[in-house]
């Protein structure tokens, strides 16, 4: 079930949004629902909720980043954190369709920063992987990164204990090779950076 409010500002429940209805930020901010939701090219995406171990991992890698990029231009934000993803420098609220909430993001210029979270790609993006997490948002997310620019996405699988880097390059992702337990983690976004996946997982 969903609140939201009409032209005239009257709250009203909605059963399910129509099929094809664009929704756009402007929308999504006069939400009031009792789910996480994120917005992908219009349509209303719900969140699962984070289990502890999901949990622990971003706290462990926000603990690592932050104190990483302490004293540095770049900022390290923690879901719940709207990041607004607008096409064709289109930045108005009324105009953007895509809102995500990564479980981490960096952020190195701080013009994108504004009191609603951050407009535009973040330099990097770690999204923790839960039982929730279907195919579809995992490809849709890909999708949606890759084509807003984000220099680089992490994909930490808890399961198998490894983390997946993609590094953008002519506007596609290219893979790392899986960093798994023992290896250190270095990216040419964060020069000096080097985190043990070891210390991520143990």
């Amino acid at each position: 079930m969903f609140t939201q409010y009409d032209e005239e500002g009257n709250l009203q429940m909605v059963e399910e949004p129509p099929a094809d209805y664009v929704y756009t930020y402007a929308d999504y901010l006069k939400f009031k629902f009792e789910e996480r939701l994120e917005l992908f090219k219009g349509r209303i995406m719900r969140m699962s909720a984070p289990n502890t171990r999901h949990q622990v991992l971003v706290g462990k890698l926000h603990l690592k980043l932050g104190n990483f990029l302490e004293h540095r231009k770049c900022n390290v934000f923690v879901s719940p954190f709207d990041v607004r993803l607008p096409k064709w420098n289109k930045i108005k609220d009324e105009e953007i369709t895509t809102v995500v909430q990564p479980d981490l993001c960096i952020v190195c210029d701080e013009q994108k920063i504004d009191q609603k979270g951050c407009c535009g790609a973040p330099d990097i993006v770690v999204e923790i992987l839960s039982p929730g997490n279907t195919k579809k948002e995992l490809q849709n997310k890909f999708d949606l990164y890759e084509e807003a620019g984000v220099q680089e996405y992490w994909i930490v699988e808890p399961e198998e204990k490894l983390i997946l880097i993609y590094t953008l390059a002519n506007g596609k992702y290219i893979g790392k090779k899986p960093y798994s337990e023992g290896m250190i983690i270095t990216t040419e976004i964060l020069p000096g950076l080097a985190i043990n996946v070891s210390d991520i997982f143990k």
